[in-house]
């Protein structure tokens, strides 16, 4: 297979660590940060080397931050309601 007609490995990376970013809870917001850094390196080195996978990496990117915004706000939800419950809140 000629390597310009290959796929690159780390776009490939990043869709899977955004997808799991999104489905994860907790651990998602790691692996999301994780495919935003996989998916830019991944865009620089299709540019330099002229492979296949400039969506792949797009679509893993967008998946990851989509994963991340996720993970922050359940962990913003998870920490409102914690705080609450201890300071005895009540409506």
């Amino acid at each position: 297979m000629d390597r310009a007609t290959q796929t690159n490995n780390k776009s490939i990376i990043s869709l899977i660590l955004g997808i799991l970013s999104i489905a994860l809870p907790i651990i998602g917001f790691v692996l999301g940060i994780i495919g935003i850094f996989l998916s830019r390196k991944a865009s620089k080195e299709i540019k330099q080397t002229n492979e296949q996978g400039k969506g792949i990496a797009t679509a893993g990117f967008v998946c990851s931050v989509v994963g991340v915004i996720i993970q922050f706000c359940g962990m913003l939800f998870i920490f409102a309601i914690s705080f609450f419950a201890v300071s005895g809140f009540h409506a």
